[in-house]
Formats: C-alpha cells, structure tokens, sequence
C-alpha cells in the first residue's frame, strides 16, 4: 500500500493528530476518492486508533458519494467531483454520517489520464468539517506518478486536519469556503 519512507515521514504528524484527538475525547471520520482508502490504512498503522478513528469511506464513484455521504448531485453536476464544494460536501457528510467531531476528505485526479486543461492530473481538493462549525475546503496541485499524488494528497490530509484542529490558519491570506 504505502512504502516504509512515506510512512515514516507521516509517522510524527499522525502521532500528533492522535495525541490532540485523544486529549480532546474525539474522533475523525475519513472520506476518500482518489486516495482508495490510503488515508483509513495510515490512521489504522497505529496502534490503539479505534480509540481517536471512527470510519472512512472509500466514494469513488460519484453514486458512492451521493449515497453514502449525502453528497448532491446537482453540486457534482454543477462543479464535478474533483472540487472544493464536492470536497467540503464529503468532509461534512463523512461527520454527520459517524461518531466523529471531525471529517476530512480528499477527492482528485491521481493520473496517468482523467486530467484537463481545467484539472489536470495532481489536481486535489481537500475538505475539513467539525462539530464545531469549521467547514474548509481547499485545491491544491500535486506532481509525480500516480503513487507519489495519493501519498502526497494523505499527507496533506493529515497535515491540514491537524492545523484545523489545533486552530492554526492552514492557508495564510487564503480565505476557506
């Protein structure tokens, strides 16, 4: 699934997002696209993770993310799924839809092929939501084979639930949705 270097990068970040989970009482649920579920598989390499980790949800498809996180289907129609609105839909839907305070979700174009001149491959977006009212959602543009997005788009998951959770402002100047 991932290799011994991506995980061992990650290692201290998601120890972080364990500990600052764990002393607040909370959980995340994941929603995943592109990612297929890496995202669930880094937060389940730790021991003891059913303690901080809820669910994920793998929504490939667009009916899995109309289905199963309440995504609609006019905003996939009106954006597409590779967007900040489907992004936020699905970091929303993956809370509500669990026992967790936090969601967070990926939804992108990992490549070789599937990219535009709009989104081209290594086009991600990102989505945030808690309990508390946060709602972020973000693009972002990654590079390099298909594998070295999906690690690069996990990362940055772990990377962006972990200054919303601590209230840093992950984005400088950058104005959330």
């Amino acid at each position: 699934m991932f290799d011994a270097t991506f995980f061992s990068s990650l290692e201290t970040d998601v120890q972080r997002l364990a500990d600052g989970l764990l002393a607040r009482d909370q959980k995340v649920a994941t929603a995943e696209s592109c990612t297929g579920g890496l995202l669930s598989a880094l937060f389940t390499q730790f021991s003891g993770s059913s303690a901080w980790f809820d669910r994920g949800w793998v929504t490939y498809s667009n009916a899995a993310k109309i289905e199963q996180l309440q995504v609609a289907a006019t905003l996939i129609d009106a954006h597409g799924a590779v967007s900040e609105e489907v992004a936020d839909a699905m970091a929303h839907g993956a809370m509500m839809a669990s026992e967790a305070e936090w969601g967070v979700s990926i939804t992108g174009i990992a490549g070789p092929s599937g990219g535009s001149e709009e989104k081209p491959v290594g086009t991600v977006c990102f989505g945030v939501a808690s309990r508390h009212g946060i709602r972020y959602a973000r693009r972002y543009q990654f590079s390099g084979s298909r594998q070295a997005i999906r690690d690069q788009s996990a990362a940055k998951a772990v990377k962006l639930l972990l200054e919303h959770m601590t209230h840093q402002n992950p984005n400088e100047g950058e104005t959330p949705i």
